[in-house]
């Protein structure tokens, strides 16, 4: 487009003289798509990807759900001090360390997944994030082996956190290259529906432990229980995704429409080079990624995963109630957040984003005073007002996301941006709301963290690009009837003149 207003400014007389020559020109550089350039999706292939993506995300968060929801068990079973407050940022910080991996599993997965395909990565991330979980569910206490338990716990959380970087850029990017265009946000928002499963099987898990064991046998030794199911949970989520065919994006691209030479540079080349292609050509892409990512993981981390040791240790709320609460929030998030990806399909991603983020910025105070009443209407309140601000980000955020990237770059510049900012900002957000809290003494600082946070996100969703019913960066079309493949071809072709 660029080049043909360039070619009309330089010398339109010329274009005037010679109208079949400049049309030519054009046409060789726009080529008129064929209908074998189209991809027809196929409705029980796209449904098969979105189950396997999905439950990875959920056996993730079900992961780091465990143990956020285990934070005072596990700070007293592993950093035994005396010191609650201690005890419970230790086991914060640990939390924190799978974070800090994270940026690197990305850019070790993420340039592979765009080499060698994204089955084959994705596989891979699913049997290192199950090991992780499983190991530490077998970990001795402190009380046993000392300072080794929380040595092995580190280990085993880098282990988590590293295979975690090269899973939601993974997943999120498999989805999106077998979706049809126009219903790119519903199958998306089934990885998010994910996530909060993952979330509930977590906090429903952990919620039934302690009411059926106590908290002196979850001490002991009931605490162990949800980290050793994710073993079985690995097993069948690998099953399910080695069933699994390449995206249609992604076979075409190994198919031929890229040069031979391209090809073959994209075999030989290594991570070090395909990383520093994403830096040096997609750099603005990657920091409204960033951005994007940050405002979302703050908001997403400060409800979905400290919002329970708030309750219980700000405002002395049972650790069962607090949890129950929550269950209820998140199980109501799961019934609609499909039909917010329905709606970002037929509005956009962008109305959807800034309504999420507007209600961060001008929601969590209130919510955040409701909560303090400690009543359970007040409390159920202020978090369904939080957590219908998030579900317009987790219904749209995993079709938004990797459009912002081409095809031969999206898996490995989606998993650089998405965990250096989930790095930075998501798994630190327990670690910084409640050492702000113990600063400062106010309580309200998670309303305060998360409305500057939704400040950011507002000017990274202004600066974006719709992407909505639109065709993927760098990817052919993709419809879901051969019905559309042909009008999209009839569509290109002029009436004629005479």
């Amino acid at each position: 487009m660029a080049g043909q207003e360039h070619e009309e400014v330089a010398d339109p007389a010329a274009v005037k003289r010679h109208p079949a020559l400049f049309r030519a020109i054009r046409q060789r550089k726009n080529p008129k798509l064929r209908r074998s350039d189209i991809t027809v999706t196929d409705d029980a292939a796209v449904k098969r990807a979105v189950k396997a993506a999905s439950l990875g995300n959920a056996m993730e968060w079900f992961d780091f759900g465990i143990y956020s929801y285990l934070a005072v068990t596990i700070g007293r079973v592993f950093f035994p001090s005396g010191n609650p407050t201690f005890e419970l940022l230790s086991s914060f910080a640990t939390f924190a360390v799978a974070f800090l991996v994270r940026p690197l599993g990305g850019m070790f997965f993420g340039p592979m997944g765009d080499r060698l395909g994204r089955k084959k990565v994705l596989a891979l991330t699913m049997i290192l994030m199950a090991i992780g979980t499983f190991a530490i569910g077998l970990i001795p206490s402190h009380a046993t082996i000392g300072l080794w338990a929380p040595v092995l716990l580190v280990f085993f959380r880098l282990v988590q956190g590293f295979s975690t970087g090269g899973e939601y850029g993974g997943a999120s990017t498999f989805i999106a290259e077998y979706a049809p265009d126009k219903r790119r946000g519903f199958f998306g928002s089934f990885l998010e529906f994910g996530t909060l499963a993952g979330y509930v099987g977590a906090a429903g898990l952990v919620t039934a432990l302690t009411a059926l064991l106590g908290s002196d046998t979850m001490e002991s030794w009931g605490w162990r229980i949800p980290f050793l199911v994710a073993g079985p949970l690995g097993l069948v989520g690998l099953y399910l995704r080695l069933r699994l065919d390449e995206t249609p994006a992604f076979q075409k691209l190994e198919a031929g429409n890229v040069h031979a030479s391209d090809a073959a540079d994209a075999v030989e080349t290594t991570t070090a080079g395909d990383l520093g292609k994403i830096f040096r050509q997609y750099w603005p892409s990657l920091i409204l990624c960033v951005a994007l990512v940050g405002a979302y993981n703050i908001t997403d981390y400060m409800l979905l995963s400290y919002m329970p040791t708030y309750l219980t240790n700000e405002l002395h709320y049972g650790e069962t109630h607090g949890l129950l609460i929550l269950l209820g929030v998140m199980a109501a998030l799961m019934l609609v957040i499909s039909q917010v990806g329905k709606l970002s399909d037929r509005f956009g991603r962008k109305p959807l984003l800034m309504a999420g983020m507007l209600g961060f910025f001008f929601l969590s105070l209130p919510a955040f005073l409701l909560i303090k009443q400690g009543s359970v209407p007040a409390i159920v309140i202020g978090m369904a007002m939080l957590g219908l601000s998030l579900v317009c980000l987790l219904g749209t955020m995993s079709a938004a996301l990797p459009a912002l990237f081409p095809t031969e770059v999206r898996y490995g510049s989606l998993s650089v941006g998405y965990n250096f900012s989930a790095s930075l900002f998501g798994g630190t957000t327990p670690f910084v709301i409640t050492g702000l809290i113990s600063l400062t003494g106010n309580n309200l600082m998670p309303a305060y963290y998360a409305m500057a946070a939704a400040l950011v996100g507002v000017i990274a969703v202004a600066c974006m690009k719709e992407t909505a019913r639109k065709p993927l960066a760098g990817s052919p079309p993709s419809v879901e009837t051969d019905a559309e493949a042909a009008e999209l071809v009839h569509a290109q072709t002029p009436d004629p003149k005479f």
